[in-house]
């Protein structure tokens, strides 16, 4: 798939008092390079947070300039490919975000009870607070953590999908959950950390996914998948590729759910709205 990538002003010269040469034509390659890797669009006006987030990587590697820099991944360095897109991957995120899913979610899983099994996909799981969230709204719903639910959580960013997987979170991570939640669904540990507790971590399995790559891992049909605040990084077309691939993976029934800054009404063709931010297949079947 050909991505257009928008035209924009080249950014000004940047401040060569900085600890590394990053100069415009290195900004303007990164940008190309992150949207070639993985679909994310960078405007003009992130060239502060491109020089923050990857000049880690320079002084790890011992690095002089953002010139060396993009050399090394140009040499094809897998691990430092990895490394840069997890170093400008964005991963904002807390337990029940966006929190009038979640009934919605409860509502549409009553009405699955009679399904032998059960399919979710949250493809940008980031911490592991919206798959857990999703997986706490399950075992509510159906009042046992014995549930003919799967949740398959992805994410692009190795290092999140990590932590994700342990299930270990600070207080402040967890502080605004009700405590009937929290005596529930985690343990606290010495340090003073909250462990997910294994029954609710064993319903999520973590997988990394490009959601740019030609295969993926994710087999439907799937009964609620959960892509929200993502789109927003990628471009119209990149966008419609995507829910394109979405729609044929979808159970008849089944429901998209979106950030609250994203819309879907342009792809028409594929989704339709049913609810805020949730959408049904156009063609579904009455």
């Amino acid at each position: 798939m050909t991505i257009a990538v928008s035209r924009e002003p080249l950014p000004q010269p940047i401040n060569d008092r900085r600890e590394f040469l990053f100069t415009p034509v290195d900004f303007e390659q990164v940008r190309r390079l992150i949207h070639e890797h993985a679909g994310i669009s960078l405007s003009s006006a992130k060239q502060d947070m491109v020089y923050s987030r990857l000049s880690r990587r320079l002084r790890e590697r011992g690095l002089k300039s953002f010139g060396d820099y993009l050399a090394l991944l140009k040499r094809g360095d897998r691990a430092e490919w990895e490394k840069f897109v997890n170093s400008l991957t964005t991963n904002l995120t807390s337990f029940f975000r966006e929190s009038h899913h979640f009934p919605i979610l409860a509502a549409h899983l009553k009405k699955l009870q009679d399904k032998r099994s059960i399919r979710i996909w949250c493809c940008a799981s980031s911490t592991g607070e919206e798959p857990y969230s999703i997986a706490m709204t399950v075992v509510e719903t159906f009042n046992s953590f014995n549930v003919p639910v799967s949740i398959f959580a992805t994410d692009l960013d190795t290092g999140v999908l990590s932590a994700a997987a342990s299930g270990v979170y600070a207080w402040d991570r967890v502080e605004r959950l009700p405590r009937v939640r929290l005596i529930r669904f985690f343990s606290e540990n010495q340090d003073g950390t909250f462990s997910v507790r294994p029954e609710l971590r064993r319903l999520v399995t973590f997988q990394r996914l490009n959601l740019l790559e030609p295969n993926w891992s994710v087999r439907g049909p799937l009964d609620a998948l959960f892509c929200r605040n993502i789109m927003i990084y990628f471009d119209r077309p990149t966008q419609h590729g995507i829910l394109k691939r979405f729609a044929p993976l979808m159970d008849e029934r089944g429901l998209l759910f979106a950030g609250h800054s994203e819309s879907f009404l342009y792809a028409s063709d594929l989704f339709r709205l049913q609810g805020k931010t949730v959408y049904e297949l156009a063609r579904r079947a009455r």
